[in-house]
């Protein structure tokens, strides 16, 4: 299969240029704006991780 980083930054950046929105988001820079997750583990040597969120924050609000 792709590597993890391909998978991750095509779930991201890619599809942020897609929609044409990369310039707002896509990746962590600072002035974008950003929903984040965080897992338990690394997903660049496992992406399964990302299967299970531990925190999800979107729009400044805690999902979980």
């Amino acid at each position: 299969g792709m590597d993890p980083m391909t998978v991750i930054r095509a779930m991201t950046l890619d599809a942020a240029r897609v929609m044409g929105a990369d310039r707002e988001s896509g990746s962590v820079t600072e002035g974008k704006l950003a929903d984040v997750i965080a897992v338990r583990g690394d997903p660049l040597r496992h992406i399964d991780v990302l299967r299970e969120p531990r925190i999800v924050i979107k729009h400044g609000r805690r999902f979980r």
